[in-house]
């Protein structure tokens, strides 16, 4: 069986995140929360981490600059950055998707993540081909 991934959820809306985190855990991933950038930052530090799904709505620090800082500390993983105020394209992020809030359902959040995640893995290994052989060693081992 696969290990389950470990996703970090940072929102300052504790009913939020408790919904997000219900929701992923009963699709079998395990799930981390913060409250608010520093919180995330100390915990992305000291916890492996498969993936980040944060507001951009955050107190202090919002999370267009978390996932600055987290970028910094692991570049390849994949971060997500949600927003009810904000539409894509509205305005400039660097996270790996944006998707907002009222236009996306748990379903598509579900499968944004599964396929975030399987993205970290890379891309899957070619297989080798045979080495060729030539054309008269062929011949030559069917008539024998």
């Amino acid at each position: 069986m696969r290990p389950k991934k470990t996703i970090l959820c940072v929102d300052d809306n504790e009913q939020t995140l408790s919904v997000r985190k219900f929701l992923l855990e009963t699709r079998g991933y395990r799930v981390h929360t913060a409250i608010n950038g520093h919180d995330a930052i100390a915990l992305f530090s000291t916890t492996q981490i498969d993936l980040v799904l944060t507001d951009l709505g955050l107190p202090q620090m919002d999370g267009n600059a978390l996932i600055g800082h987290l970028k910094e500390i692991s570049p390849d993983i994949p971060m997500i950055l949600t927003s009810e105020t904000v539409r894509a394209g509205e305005r400039s992020h660097r996270a790996d998707a944006f998707l907002a809030k009222g236009c996306c359902s748990p379903a598509d959040l579900i499968e944004r993540i599964r396929v975030m995640s399987a993205r970290k893995r890379g891309p899957r290994k070619a297989v080798q081909p045979l080495p060729s052989r030539p054309m008269q060693d062929v011949l030559v081992a069917k008539a024998s």
